[in-house]
């Protein structure tokens, strides 16, 4: 997945909107894989809508827009996630324009208190 894909990706980053790292620190790894799949070599795929990177030294999430329409769900979990964890989320206007609207749910966070 292109970094530069323009409309079709936000990237969340694991950093709070007041400059704290994350935690747990593999947050991106557990969401990553959850939605990732074994080839048929035995090795895990991450999925072509959800893949984890490095920014800046910052473990990110990049979420590409074929998610939401592929997975609602998953989408929806992953940018409430954000949302409620005060991750800083790059891109925050497509999410509007891609249909969606943030919400507070208290039920979305499972990786906080891991």
């Amino acid at each position: 997945m292109s970094h530069n894909a323009g409309n079709n990706q936000i990237i969340i980053e694991g950093v709070c909107e007041d400059g704290r790292k994350f935690r747990p620190s593999d947050w991106v790894e557990r969401i990553s894989s959850a939605l990732a799949s074994f080839g048929p070599d035995h090795k895990l795929r991450y999925s072509e809508h959800v893949q984890p990177c490095i920014i800046n030294g910052a473990r990110c999430l990049i979420v590409a827009r074929g998610l939401s329409l592929n997975d609602p769900e998953a989408f929806s979990f992953i940018l409430q996630f954000a949302r409620k964890n005060q991750l800083r989320i790059q891109e925050e206007h497509l999410i509007k324009e891609w249909g969606y609207e943030l919400s507070d749910d208290d039920d979305n966070d499972l990786l906080a208190n891991a």
